[in-house]
């Protein structure tokens, strides 16, 4: 496991995540930053032998999977109790958690996958990581006996309608349904089962990755079918 991580430059590392962050704009902490390469340090180091993740390159980690993660972060204001679905190498659910511990000690990230490997991962990042506010989780999130949760996320997990029906049991009444995706995905939101509907659809603006990203927002639909995606 010791190769990849003789590449792992801790302080050129902070200093992009650092720049990236304010490019949001999004105020970190010094804690939080120190945190954050903590946990990116450890999926580096576990992603050697389990492959966690396609992205083998730190800095580029920084990029695809915590810029990613924490340009999401303000729709999830207000949260108490978040649902991260496929949460694989623990995106966005393990970085929203990072940052919450501090700014928002309230808010508590249930992560649930169906592999082994990724569950072991999760729960060893809690552990040394000391997240109090995490619960992780494995198995299918059709059988997940937990919450309610008043937000469901997912990171590239399925087409929206599947996100829906796999898991709209344990979203709380008034919840919300946050995907984020790469194109816009305007297939699937079309095609959303009735009851459902994607109140918003925001692109995001990741700093240093030259791709689309989408966020999804998805509530039960009003008994009158108002309302639209913006």
């Amino acid at each position: 496991m010791s190769a990849p991580v003789a590449t792992f430059d801790r302080a050129r590392l902070a200093q992009q995540l650092t720049q990236g962050a304010q490019r949001l704009p999004l105020a970190l902490s010094a804690a939080q930053i120190e945190r954050l390469l903590d946990y990116l340090a450890l999926l580096v180091k576990w992603n050697a032998v389990y492959n966690l993740t396609a992205v083998r390159d730190p800095a580029q980690m920084v990029v695809q999977h915590l810029l990613d993660s924490l340009a999401a972060l303000p729709a999830y204001a207000g949260a108490r109790a978040v649902l991260d679905v496929g949460a694989g190498g623990g995106l966005p659910g393990m970085v929203l958690a990072i940052w919450a511990a501090e700014a928002e000690p309230a808010l508590r990230v249930a992560l649930v996958d169906t592999v082994h490997k990724k569950t072991a991962f999760l729960t060893q990042a809690k552990a040394e990581l000391g997240l109090v506010n995490v619960s992780v989780h494995t198995g299918r999130v059709e059988q997940l006996q937990a919450g309610p949760f008043d937000v469901i996320t997912s990171r590239a997990f399925a087409e929206l309608t599947d996100f829906v029906n796999w898991s709209g049991h344990l979203l709380a009444p008034g919840g919300r349904f946050l995907a984020l995706k790469g194109v816009r995905p305007d297939a699937e939101i079309a095609g959303l089962p009735a009851g459902w509907q994607a109140t918003r659809v925001e692109p995001l603006q990741v700093p240093g990755l030259d791709a689309a990203r989408h966020l999804i927002t998805i509530e039960r639909q009003p008994v009158d079918g108002g309302g639209s995606a913006a």
